[in-house]
């Protein structure tokens, strides 16, 4: 949510990983990521969260999150964190969002 207007947010979240020992089961991270729905927070701050606090409790080789934010005041906002330099040998798919045109 808009910290300021309250008025709901959406993003596609796309999360890359190297994992260590950890991996992460879809439906948690599913229940996980549905427990920011009643959230307030900028854009940029929800993005980095997620990653830091995945990147804390998983523990991965290495982690890539990109927050592809929807237009709020018809700006879209396009939000990314890694946790360092892509592991050698490691093949990184594009993300997949297009640029905004009224993403669906």
């Amino acid at each position: 949510l808009c910290p300021v207007t309250g008025q709901p947010d959406f993003a596609h979240l796309v999360i890359d990983y190297v994992p260590g020992a950890w991996l992460v089961e879809s439906k948690s991270l599913k229940l996980y990521l549905g427990s920011f729905r009643n959230h307030g927070a900028f854009h940029e701050d929800c993005t980095v969260a997620i990653g830091k606090q995945l990147a804390e409790l998983l523990e991965p080789q290495w982690l890539r999150i990109g927050g592809y934010w929807y237009p709020r005041g018809g700006i879209p906002i396009d939000v990314f964190w890694q946790t360092g330099d892509v592991p050698a040998g490691v093949w990184l798919p594009d993300q997949g969002v297009p640029t905004y045109r009224g993403r669906g």
